[in-house]
């Protein structure tokens, strides 16, 4: 086996949780599994598994290494396709990340009218949490995310920047009687961006501790929303078909409306094609992207 492939077998045990599991999602047999992590710990000097039961789990020294390992799978794959961007850009390939709301309503439009233009281009899009679409990003998992503001210290650029708005809405109903301190605040998933925003409007900026329920994802949010079992705090693009068809009111909520555009973000060095996204991006009739670099919002 090469050390790309040992690589991969131990990123896949480590992802999956037993040799079992990864030998089942790479077509391996399980003493092909471990045998590959075997040579690869002895390659790197150190233990990277040991027994558990009757499994195996990563040692103190394994956890660490999976995190370089998955970077440099990523950058490997990234490089592949880097290369053969420059040969045939038009027969590429793109990865992309984004945040939940980003990936159900911006990236759709934006997506459709690329790959229009580009229709030999193979498009990858991941949509998850904030918490998960930036470590995609420094793996080299993805070649642009489109999600909020970047975290500090992450070795990225951003190369484009959009309008978005967050605002509380609720059932019409409620409008008349809504008082943020007693109605019940709809939340996000753990990892989610827009949580940790509304728990800080209701901790920092409100100092309040009213009812809350936790939802497993933006959709499931809006839709308890729209039958009444709460109030949240949500991108206004991702509810104005609400807002047009009064399902959903704005309510008024000190600190809010708040700016959070956002931020499409690559690596620092980034794929041919990755640069055609963001140009795409930038001339998008309905979206107002602007170069970061020109960016006057807040």
């Amino acid at each position: 086996m090469t050390t790309n492939a040992r690589l991969r077998a131990f990123v896949t045990l480590a992802d999956s949780g037993s040799v079992r599991a990864a030998a089942q999602r790479l077509v391996l047999t399980e003493s092909s599994v471990s045998s590959a992590i075997k040579a690869l710990a002895d390659e790197v000097g150190v233990p990277l598994v040991d027994r558990h039961g009757r499994g195996v789990r990563l040692t103190a020294a394994g956890e660490r290494y999976a995190d370089y390992a998955r970077r440099i799978l990523g950058l490997h794959d990234e490089g592949i396709r880097a290369a053969r961007c420059e040969s045939d850009p038009e027969h590429g390939a793109i990865r992309l990340g984004a945040v939940t709301t980003a990936g159900e309503h911006l990236l759709p439009a934006i997506l459709a009218s690329f790959c229009a233009e580009h229709p030999n281009i193979e498009v990858g899009l991941e949509v998850a949490p904030r918490g998960a679409v930036w470590p995609m990003l420094h793996r080299h998992g993805v070649d642009l995310v489109v999600a909020g503001r970047p975290p500090d210290g992450l070795d990225a650029a951003v190369r484009a920047v959009s309008p978005n708005t967050l605002v509380v809405v609720g059932h019409p109903e409620l409008a008349a009687t809504f008082s943020p301190s007693r109605a019940t605040w709809l939340l996000r998933e753990p990892e989610s961006g827009m949580r940790a925003t509304t728990i800080a409007l209701l901790s920092a900026a409100l100092d309040i501790a009213p009812p809350q329920m936790t939802l497993g994802s933006h959709g499931a949010v809006v839709a308890a929303a729209v039958v009444g079992l709460g109030v949240t705090l949500v991108s206004r693009q991702a509810v104005q078909a609400h807002l047009h068809a009064a399902t959903l009111v704005e309510l008024p909520v000190q600190g809010t409306p708040m700016e959070r555009p956002w931020h499409a973000v690559s690596h620092p060095e980034t794929t041919s094609i990755t640069a055609m996204l963001v140009e795409h991006m930038l001339g998008h009739p309905q979206q107002d992207w602007q170069p970061a670099g020109s960016w006057s919002g807040t």
